[in-house]
């Protein structure tokens, strides 16, 4: 068991982390595969810590996976600023 948590914490990637992946993919949005970007990131990452950061982004509708792959950065600080300051009633 405990050599299941380590190889967990291994890939458990930092805040750092899982901004840098995030600004690059935005950088280059629908520009390139997953493999390629991770080839593009500025700081070389694990692939499988690159692999969970991916997931994380997708499940919180950051990014999206076109058909071809492509990974495709997809969120709207704007929409998001707006669906904040709405009135409530």
């Amino acid at each position: 068991m405990e050599n299941g948590i380590t190889n967990l914490l291994a890939r458990s990637p930092t805040l750092d982390t899982v901004l840098m992946v995030e600004k690059t993919i935005e950088d280059y949005s629908g520009e390139f595969n997953r493999t390629d970007l991770w080839k593009k990131l500025p700081k070389k990452v694990m692939w499988q810590t690159y692999l969970v950061v991916l997931d994380y982004l997708q499940s919180i509708n950051k990014i999206g996976i076109s058909k071809d792959g492509f990974l495709v950065y997809i969120w709207s600080p704007d929409l998001a600023k707006r669906f904040r300051n709405r009135k409530r009633y």
